[in-house]
């Protein structure tokens, strides 16, 4: 295979996460071994609860210390957060490594750098100096100043209507 790319699902729209599984149940259809890990997210999401059981699927289970959002989190919960989320990236980036994986789904990792859980330069550094067959997928708000520039994909989803600006919550099966 050719030099691997670097993929960005960005924007406020829905669909991130759904586009990186897409890509990843592409990836195991063509035998591929695939490594998937979240970031900020409980553990409840439903896209896990079927891949995980998948034989190519590699799915770094991520610490569940904290089911607040990071701006409800008072410094010391920042700072516990902070050094989990280091630690889930340190064990993703292991296991990546430990299968030989093709493909690697960071779901909302450049949340994770933008609230200032991991630092851009680690991850910018990963990207550099990742496997030459490693695609990687990346899902949040906005590609981050250090990763920007290395990407070869970035595709944005945007929000033109949502229920949440009605008030609703997420539905399971549908947002989650």
């Amino acid at each position: 295979m050719s030099q691997a790319k670097i993929h960005v699902y960005c924007g406020d729209g829905k669909g991130k996460t759904t586009a990186a599984m897409g890509l990843s149940v592409r990836a195991m259809g063509r035998g591929w071994h695939v490594v998937i890990s979240q970031f900020l997210k409980g553990q409840g999401t439903g896209e896990l609860k079927v891949l995980r059981d998948l034989p190519l699927c590699h799915v770094v289970e991520a610490p569940t210390a904290s089911c607040k959002f990071v701006f409800q989190m008072n410094e010391q919960e920042k700072a516990e957060c902070r050094a989990q989320v280091q630690q889930h990236f340190r064990d993703t980036v292991a296991e990546v490594q430990r299968t030989g994986a093709k493909l690697v789904v960071l779901d909302e990792v450049l949340d994770a750098v933008a609230m200032k859980m991991l630092d851009d330069e680690e991850l910018a550094a990963f990207l550099k100096n990742r496997p030459e067959d490693l695609e990687v997928v990346m899902t949040g708000r906005a590609p981050t100043p250090c990763v920007d520039p290395l990407c070869d994909y970035i595709t944005r989803m945007t929000k033109i209507r949502h229920p949440y600006d009605q008030g609703l919550n997420a539905r399971i099966g549908v947002e989650f």
